[in-house]
């Protein structure tokens, strides 16, 4: 993506619609966490790929283990901003786990559609999704992120008036 915030339109969406089998805001740190990686190499101008190793499908797998342990100890903490936005879940590891893989996962089939310099395959040197959807696929992933936070929003608002008619959070 052209600027992280992107990603979460995706994830928003598929966040609120899998709401049952991940743990939200585990979701949403897993789809952004992954561009710590080019903002690092950006703010100490290392000379490295800005998409290198953690925009892999094997680094993305690695982020989730301190990703996971982080969210474990303190997601509770989170609640009441979940609150806030009437969203509540239980919280479970195996939904914070999963939630962790997925996350980075779709970023990195996200980036990998349009940055050439990745290699989600990694150790395989090719990226056989690059420009997966012809040469205006960098447009189709930018108009999906953008239209994917519109069809959050439209789920979110039909989720908070059907817990305000039935007197139930959502789940």
């Amino acid at each position: 993506m052209p600027f992280t915030p992107f990603h979460l339109g995706p994830a928003l969406v598929l966040g609120i619609i899998l709401l049952s089998i991940i743990d939200f805001p585990t979701f949403l740190i897993a789809n952004i966490i992954v561009d710590l990686e080019p903002i690092i190499i950006l703010l100490f101008n290392l000379d490295l790929p800005l998409h290198g190793f953690f925009h892999s499908f094997l680094g993305g797998l690695v982020l989730t283990l301190p990703l996971f342990i982080t969210m474990s100890f303190i997601r509770k903490y989170l609640d009441p901003i979940m609150e806030i936005f009437k969203i509540k879940q239980k919280i479970s590891y195996s939904k914070i786990l999963f939630a962790s893989i997925l996350g980075s996962s779709l970023h990195i089939l996200l980036d990998s559609m349009i940055y050439v310099d990745m290699k989600p395959f990694y150790p395989l040197n090719s990226n056989n999704l690059l420009f997966l959807f012809g040469p205006n696929t960098y447009t189709y992933i930018i108009v999906f992120c953008v239209l994917s936070f519109s069809l959050f929003f439209l789920i979110y608002i039909i989720k908070v008036i059907k817990s305000k008619k039935y007197g139930k959070e959502s789940r």
